[in-house]
């Protein structure tokens, strides 16, 4: 298949800043869309996967999977974008399309292994997938998602990856109308899950250890605020709540926020990969039918809806924009949290 090369930023060690280096790019076949990338979102998974903190990066790597631009080239069989339609693409670039997940729009749960938009495998190729730290990129249509024109297109970029992750089990666990929801943690993902949990008509909390995040929290749509090392405070929710989205991304103790649940109540885990320490304590899970789930991403169709949801209640994330030479320093802020609430690169940087 022929290529080309685009400029792009990206790593080839662990121990490696990012910099300026050249990838290729298929030219456009029959299904695949070509976008001139505008914005593209940093996400902690970024970060994680240039460092190698799982263990499975594949060098060079080139960050980036929450992308938003321009359309500058379709294929002949593709059907519902055109040129100069304004376009994103996630934390998805392939699956199996056949398997009993895939069939049911749940392409983050094929049973075949899903293909990321960085690290992945581009069977086109023959070659690991890079992602949107990059001047563009070539797309098969199916993965590829239309933006609400009335939207900040920079702004849009975080919820191809913190939008998703947080509406997918808002969805899932049908929180609505007269649901009360609370958010764990006041980051990019908590910030999301607030607005989108007040969005869909939810009375919303957010859990915090420390004072000094309610002025941010209450301006973002939350109607209250707990500490939770406050024991009275926490006291004070005891079976509230129907579900709890836990955001935070590192290990913490779960266990004193399964009292807040209410009968059937569940806490989800979206932000944190690794074991639970300490124990999980199945007392109040068992005495209220409550349960701890996790969940990752969505499918493509759930993540068009939530974009034309967020379309239609002028909801985007809260950023900052950097140039692309800035992202080393970006990646040091983000690691002492010193983001209000997410990195979003201004991609004509790179040109």
């Amino acid at each position: 298949m022929k290529t080309t090369n685009v400029k792009a930023f990206g790593t080839k060690a662990a121990d490696a800043p990012l910099n300026e280096m050249t990838i290729a790019r298929r030219e456009v076949s029959a299904k695949d869309i070509e976008i001139e990338i505008m914005y593209c979102g940093v996400c902690h998974s970024d970060l994680h996967f240039a460092k190698n903190d799982w263990g499975i990066t594949t060098y060079p790597v080139v960050p980036g999977h929450e992308i938003v631009g321009k359309i500058t080239n379709v294929g002949s069989a593709v059907t519902h974008l055109k040129v100069g339609d304004f376009a994103a693409v996630g934390c998805l670039v392939d699956s199996c399309r056949s398997c009993s997940s895939c069939e049911k729009d749940l392409e983050q749960y094929c049973l075949n292994g899903w293909v990321g938009t960085y690290g992945g495998y581009d069977k086109h190729l023959n070659q690991p997938t890079h992602g949107g730290y990059s001047e563009k990129i070539v797309v098969d249509e199916h993965f590829v998602l239309k933006v609400p024109a009335n939207l900040d297109l920079a702004a849009v970029a975080p919820l191809l990856c913190a939008g998703i992750t947080t509406w997918s089990p808002l969805r899932h666990w049908k929180v609505g109308k007269g649901s009360k929801a609370a958010v764990v943690g006041l980051g990019g993902l908590g910030h999301m899950a607030i607005k989108l949990a007040k969005g869909l008509g939810a009375e919303v909390t957010l859990f915090s250890r420390t004072p000094g995040k309610e002025k941010d929290a209450l301006s973002l749509g939350a109607d209250a605020v707990i500490i939770s090392t406050d024991e009275k405070q926490m006291g004070s929710v005891n079976g509230k709540f129907d579900l709890i989205i836990d955001t935070v991304p590192y290990i913490h103790d779960v266990n004193p926020y399964i009292g807040s649940l209410t009968i059937d109540g569940t806490l989800v885990l979206v932000g944190y990969l690794g074991g639970l320490d300490p124990i999980l304590n199945t007392v109040p899970m068992i005495m209220g039918r409550k349960s701890v789930s996790a969940s990752l991403i969505g499918g493509i169709a759930e993540t068009q809806e939530m974009l034309d949801f967020c379309g239609k209640h002028n909801i985007v994330s809260e950023i900052e924009i950097i140039k692309m030479q800035d992202i080393n320093k970006a990646y040091e802020r983000m690691l002492k949290s010193d983001v209000r609430y997410r990195f979003v690169i201004d991609m004509a940087s790179l040109k």
